[in-house]
């Protein structure tokens, strides 16, 4: 009888364990995507970080960064649970290496009453996720709009002056950068 009780308290400690483990999975995966540029997510740099980079980086780099041209263009989706409209300010930006770029979105909640979006994001082609960087963006952050109110989000954002000459990059002049809101309040509160 003893053993059970030994038993189910092991059983518990698996259980609590594994509903703690599926809990953590989304944020654990997400900072791992961050970090890495796994699946074309964008990695998050602070502004020191960019600083040293591009301080550090060869003439050859430099150079290269100069002279090639990087075309991003935007992408906006919204989910069809969210009464938003959320489009780009801009359709397309064009960039160098190495130069920290603004650009805006807007949305604008169509609906009577207050509603709260989160985005998210991944750039295309997903191998040119590790160079693109986010400097500042309304990404994973909730945003609560007001019943028709209408507001622009920026989002400044950074390419690597590496992109220039790393050989996997050779041949990709575009780059997509794609957000898609999604409602994250419940519609029956």
């Amino acid at each position: 009888a003893a053993g059970s009780g030994t038993h189910a308290l092991y059983l518990l400690a698996i259980v609590t364990g594994m509903v703690g483990l599926t809990y953590g999975s989304v944020p654990l995966y997400r900072l791992f995507c961050q970090a890495t540029g796994f699946g074309g997510t964008v990695r998050r740099k602070t502004v020191e970080e960019k600083v040293a980079a591009a301080a550090g980086a060869s003439e050859e780099a430099k150079r290269a960064a100069a002279e090639r041209a990087v075309t991003i263009t935007f992408n906006s989706d919204v989910s069809d649970a969210l009464p938003w409209r959320f489009r780009p300010a801009q359709r397309e930006v064009t960039v160098r290496p190495g130069e920290s770029t603004l650009a805006f979105f807007t949305a604008r909640n169509t609906s009577a009453e207050p509603i709260t979006g989160v985005s998210t994001y991944n750039v295309s082609p997903m191998r040119a996720g590790v160079h693109f960087n986010k400097i500042q963006c309304f990404c994973f952050e909730e945003q609560r709009l007001q019943p028709r109110e209408e507001v622009d989000m920026p989002v400044l954002f950074y390419l690597d002056p590496e992109f220039a000459t790393d050989p996997k990059m050779r041949g990709i002049n575009t780059l997509t950068l794609s957000y898609t809101f999604f409602r994250s309040d419940d519609p029956r509160a």
